[in-house]
């Protein structure tokens, strides 16, 4: 009995470490067949008021089944109520949920309480006899039912026969079964709080992206790339970062990472962040400028009309007024292009709003005032897509508010590094990006390649107002670039293209007339 109980802490001191679902369940059914000597067993567990078949072993029969391949051939989950809600007190496993009892039969054959006819059934078509029963019910913390355990035909060590299961094995295995609940419970909840962290985390990353329109799929499809990334650096096997490699543990820590990268987005300003032409704020003042343009057109009409009736002008022909009209009509397109916002606006586009903002038109009070004001000239002379400095450091500032957030969260330590991941996907390797100026040697390969993703998605994304989706070959010559100065890791770059995790990730979200690659 010593030799037993000592067994017992061995098979409990292992349930306590076992993460592993299906191995966790094989070594309590394991488990409590050795500490009886039982031939065969079973491990229910409830779901839905029905008992399902999770492991199934029989020794003599070399039968070894595990998960849903049991419950999903010859082996139904039993019920724990009938269709007309009356509790199912005649098969011996569904009474042992119901009850919460243990029921010992020495011999099923010699017993009548129970329904057994499945069990005979089985018997005749498989050669195999069964006779001994023990089912011991499954208990949770809070004393509901979770499973059942069910032992079948122990065999005596001597005469190797059939007997019957002793009271010290029902004690041996009534306590196996509390300790067998405690650790179901626990990788329950642990998977439970896992799950309900992972939805929490894919609501904040949905509610970033469906703040703005313009970058509706981009706290989605990073991680998808990422995940690309990491799945192509562990079969990558020559180069710089030949024996590096991402297990299952960093593979997690990186898509989280990847899921809540741009988590301090929820702070900037839609008006910043959602900036689809140079003049938007609230609505696009474009609108005010045509406003101004039209009033600048029927003062020219006016004026030409007076003129005409007043015979000052007898010169003043139809053909001067049309190619003043003609005119404001040029100048109008040609700001409406200017505000769209392009990768690049030259020098002597900019020089030319200049020009045209000298023009000066009358308000309604009849007060004289510039066509263009200081904040107009300065939005639609933007160099670059459609952001004002200052407003592209309220955009910048969202790395730093995602670095706050996530510093600020107590993340476990298999996710310890999710900060560091997803606060440096803005650097460079140069030092040049922001917000730490960090380098390359202290950033990890992670944080690199989520720079990567990061841009590439942005790259080809179909929803920015500032650009058209870019082909492949467009953005990975930008890519090339960004590698070749010192913008992303080249060793990545280099891994990216090798192992085609562009077209991988193209191949499923991008339009058929962006990929120009293969």
């Amino acid at each position: 009995m010593l030799s037993r109980i000592e067994q017992l802490n061995h098979i409990g001191i292992a349930l306590s470490v076992e993460q592993d679902k299906t191995h966790l369940l094989e070594t309590i059914l394991s488990g409590a067949q050795y500490l009886t000597n039982a031939d065969a067993g079973t491990l229910y567990l409830l779901e839905d008021k029905k008992l399902h078949f999770t492991i199934i072993n029989n020794q003599s029969m070399a039968i070894m089944q595990s998960d849903n391949n049991c419950g999903q051939t010859q082996f139904p989950a039993i019920s724990l109520y009938d269709e007309h809600g009356q509790a199912n007190k005649t098969t011996v496993a569904a009474c042992t949920a119901l009850t919460g009892n243990t029921i010992n039969i020495p011999d099923i054959h010699n017993h009548n309480e129970f329904n057994f006819s499945g069990t005979q059934a089985y018997d005749a078509d498989s050669g195999y006899t069964s006779r001994s029963f023990l089912n011991v019910p499954l208990s949770d913390h809070e004393g509901e039912i979770i499973g059942v355990l069910q032992l079948i035909n122990p065999i005596d060590k001597q005469t190797k026969e059939i007997t019957s299961f002793s009271d010290e094995d029902q004690q041996l295995v009534e306590s196996l079964a509390s300790q067998a609940a405690i650790a179901i419970t626990n990788q329950r909840l642990i998977a439970e709080l896992k799950h309900l962290m992972e939805k929490f985390i894919e609501v904040i990353a949905n509610a970033i992206d469906e703040k703005s329109p313009y970058t509706g799929h981009h706290c989605r499809r990073v991680p998808e790339i990422a995940m690309l990334m990491a799945d192509a650096i562990n079969t990558h096997t020559d180069g710089p970062l030949a024996d590096f490699n991402l297990d299952d543990k960093q593979c997690y820590e990186l898509k989280i990472a990847a899921l809540l990268h741009d988590c301090g987005k929820i702070t900037t300003p839609v008006h910043v962040a959602d900036k689809a032409t140079k003049l938007e704020t609230i609505f696009d003042r474009i609108e005010l400028i045509q406003s101004r343009y039209e009033i600048l057109r029927r003062d020219i009409e006016i004026t030409h009309l007076k003129q005409q009736l007043e015979k000052q002008n007898p010169n003043h022909s139809s053909d001067t007024l049309e190619q003043q009209l003609q005119q404001l009509d040029e100048e109008f397109e040609f700001l409406k292009h200017a505000n769209k916002g392009t990768e690049f606006m030259p020098e002597a586009a900019a020089l030319r709003v200049k020009e045209i903002s000298r023009r000066t038109w009358k308000n309604s009070q009849g007060e004289v005032r510039p066509l263009l004001n200081s904040e107009e000239i300065s939005n639609l002379t933007i160099a670059k897509g459609t952001l004002l400095d200052a407003e592209r450091q309220v955009i910048n500032q969202h790395i730093t508010m995602t670095i706050n957030m996530l510093e600020a969260l107590p993340f476990p330590k298999h996710l310890s590094n999710v900060p560091e991941i997803a606060g440096n996907h803005h650097e460079r390797m140069d030092g040049k990006g922001y917000p730490r100026g960090l380098k390359r040697e202290e950033m990890s390969v992670q944080a690199r390649l989520m720079g990567i993703a990061d841009i590439f998605e942005a790259l080809t994304a179909s929803d920015r107002p500032y650009k058209k989706p870019m082909a492949l070959s467009q953005a990975l010559k930008i890519l090339a670039n960004m590698a070749t100065g010192g913008h992303i890791d080249p060793d990545l770059f280099e891994i990216f293209v090798q192992q085609k995790v562009y077209l991988r990730y193209a191949e499923k979200n991008l339009h058929p007339d962006q990929i120009d690659l293969q």
